[in-house]
């Protein structure tokens, strides 16, 4: 079952067309990775669906149409971790954790909550009463990602959560996304590393010039030589 359904999808920078008639679905439950080369477009389809950027076309989110308001996309459960993972240097971790939780109505879920992304990232708990600011760049990506979470998405979508990161804290930072996934959290995956995102997703779509021109299952595509010749700088003989 499709949570989200995106059909003619157009976004425009002044005048020039960035996104060109793009049809997307993602599965609920599932992680849908975006891959392609910087400038592609990738970071701009979530923004539409977060109504940060004007948009047409239709986007269909639980069979109703999604509003274009951003304030009202976030209450409706999509909840966008944007790159750079902007965490609020100047207060501590824990009231970083407190307020990506500021949209909820019962306030008696947000300890619950805490506990939660406590257990999945326990260097947060023990970071708890430190500047956020001062954290390391793997431990403020990890932030960034349980700030999402106090939302009680629906939809998480990440954006480049590997940027930057060492390649020890981006392993562990794909383990938490698929944790993410068996909570029953839907996951859009926009990244530069095609790799690790083909390997974890359930599906992906390649967006070139801000045209989609491939998807499939990310062992398909993980497999499939003119991704592997573009994106992953390798062969599939290399990869296997």
């Amino acid at each position: 079952m499709n949570i989200l359904d995106i059909t003619g999808l157009r976004v425009w920078y002044d005048k020039i067309e960035a996104i060109h008639c793009v049809d997307l679905k993602f599965e609920e439950g599932k992680i849908t990775a975006i891959i392609g080369s910087n400038g592609a477009g990738k970071t701009t389809i979530i923004n539409a669906i977060s109504g940060m950027v004007k948009r047409d076309g239709q986007l269909f989110y639980k069979g109703k149409l999604l509003t274009d308001k951003s304030h009202k996309v976030v209450r409706e459960g999509i909840i966008q971790v944007p790159e750079g993972r902007r965490v609020f240097a100047g207060l501590t971790t824990e009231e970083n954790l407190l307020l990506g939780a500021y949209s909820l109505e019962n306030r008696k879920e947000i300890s619950g909550l805490l506990q939660q992304q406590y257990a999945l990232f326990p260097r947060l708990e023990e970071r708890k009463k430190q500047d956020a600011g001062t954290l390391s760049g793997g431990e403020q990506q990890m932030l960034a990602i349980a700030r999402g979470l106090m939302a009680k998405p629906q939809v998480l979508m990440l954006d480049e959560p590997s940027l930057g990161l060492a390649p020890i804290i981006t392993n562990d930072v794909f383990n938490k996304i698929t944790t993410i996934r068996e909570q029953g959290i839907t996951v859009i995956l926009v990244e530069q590393n095609a790799k690790k995102s083909l390997s974890i997703c359930d599906h992906a779509y390649v967006i070139e010039n801000g045209h989609v021109v491939m998807e499939g299952s990310g062992d398909e595509l993980l497999h499939n030589e003119k991704v592997a010749h573009a994106y992953l700088s390798t062969t599939v003989d290399e990869i296997e």
